[in-house]
């Protein structure tokens, strides 16, 4: 999954939630930086992708668009199902979209001392495209695609992304729908709500 889906995973804790959305910055053992329920959010993120990449609903997203995506796949799989949660959010949540997407801007801002470089680097880009609720729109995942392609040197075609979730539409978001059901039970169980 990718920030919208960590975010709303996180439950009402903040450091819970600080802790899952830094968790990709954060190598080897978080517990040599971090404690507490920063420390929660960053072993939960971790569970969270595992399950999701053994998940078989994940997984037949990720084959049907395996080429032209190869290693990538799980990346833009990762990043259309935060489009689908961003666009079904009312059946998700009960806080509207963008006032959860502030909230989670504010939390990071709050705490930016903590965050490691990476999610530093990135946090300024994340606010002033405001990735969050834009997963919900076309142009939106245009701007995150191409930014991801940038980065891997135009080598992972993702600028492209937007056309085959347009293509595998329907497909795409069953799947979603089939799976994050399962993803909220299962973090339900790890956090304990």
């Amino acid at each position: 999954m990718n920030f919208l889906a960590h975010a709303h995973l996180s439950g009402k804790n903040e450091k819970i939630l600080l802790g899952n959305l830094i968790a990709d910055s954060v190598k080897g053992d978080a517990s040599k930086n971090y404690n507490g329920n920063i420390l929660k959010g960053i072993i939960l993120h971790r569970k969270i992708d595992t399950y999701t990449d053994n998940h078989p609903v994940h997984k037949h997203s990720r084959d049907l668009i395996r080429y032209p995506y190869g290693k990538y796949s799980g990346i833009v799989i990762d990043i259309f199902y935060d489009h689908f949660l961003a666009k079904h959010w009312k059946h998700y949540s009960n806080e509207p979209l963008k006032h959860f997407t502030k909230n989670v801007y504010k939390i990071l801002t709050k705490n930016f001392f903590l965050l490691p470089p990476r999610s530093k680097r990135i946090l300024p880009f994340m606010m002033g495209q405001d990735w969050l609720a834009n997963y919900a729109h076309f142009k939106g995942l245009d701007n995150i695609f191409y930014g991801m392609d940038k980065r891997t040197g135009f080598r992972s075609g993702m600028k492209e992304a937007t056309s085959v979730l347009k293509e595998h539409y329907t497909l795409l978001e069953n799947d979603f729908k089939a799976f994050y059901s399962d993803l909220e039970t299962f973090t339900e169980k790890e956090i304990g709500f």
